[in-house]
């Protein structure tokens, strides 16, 4: 059986490269897009996530689930602790855009540049990265890169453009172990940025739909989720 997944956007240059990794990794799936660029434009304006955010994403996830979707995953990465939240209570998997890169991230190594065309992003997932940092016990160095005017380009028909900036940006600042491509947007600079660096690269779509098709696997055996949507533990009966 297919998988009804929704995917929510808040900005339309995502759709397609999250389109493109389910192709390559899950073709079999059934993903949905919703997509509220007005989220982006509140954000922007407020400078934090406010209570108001955090609830229209949490009414998003539920809106999602009770059109019959099987898993959501956000992708936007400017939104962490409002996705956290809107966990609670579901019964399907919630996913943050980038949970899934920045678990790959540290089992690479400990010196880590984040970098990101969309500037809010920015602190929270460093401050995701360093989270998981400690509960895993892992060094780490993380170094956030803000990529001016490549966003831009991208958004007005210039995907060259919008690529060479950021391979440019890869290129400066200390020497780390994984460059981390943050918005899902940014995932078509892979190549270009790869060729500049001999850092590995990751980028967020790859990461998440590779997740995803993993998670659903395990939860055909097991069929059950904890209330903040993340999958249950197996409970064996005593023999």
């Amino acid at each position: 059986m297919a998988h009804r997944i929704a995917v929510i956007h808040a900005m339309r240059v995502a759709v397609a490269p999250l389109e493109e990794a389910f192709q390559r990794h899950w073709p079999e799936a059934h993903p949905h897009c919703v997509l509220d660029e007005s989220l982006a434009r509140e954000l922007a304006e407020a400078g934090r996530l406010t209570q108001h955010i955090t609830d229209r994403i949490a009414r998003l996830a539920r809106d999602c689930r009770a059109q019959g979707a099987q898993a959501v995953l956000f992708s936007c990465s400017a939104f962490g602790a409002a996705i956290e939240a809107a966990r609670q209570g579901m019964d399907v998997p919630v996913l943050k855009p980038n949970e899934a890169m920045l678990e790959e991230a540290l089992e690479a190594g400990g010196r880590i540049r984040i970098m990101a065309t969309f500037e809010p992003s920015l602190p929270s997932m460093v401050k995701e990265l360093r989270e998981m940092a400690a509960l895993k016990g892992k060094d780490l160095r993380a170094e956030a890169c803000f990529v001016p005017s490549a966003l831009e380009a991208l958004e007005s028909k210039n995907p060259e453009l919008h690529d060479a900036l950021i391979a440019e940006a890869a290129r400066k600042g200390a020497p780390c172990d994984v460059i981390l491509l943050a918005q899902f947007s940014m995932a078509r600079a892979l190549p270009a940025v790869a060729k500049r660096v001999e850092a590995r690269v990751l980028n967020s779509p790859d990461s998440a739909v590779a997740k995803l098709r993993g998670l659903m696997a395990a939860l055909n055996g097991n069929g059950r989720l904890s209330p903040n949507g993340r999958p249950a533990a197996e409970v064996k009966k005593p023999s």
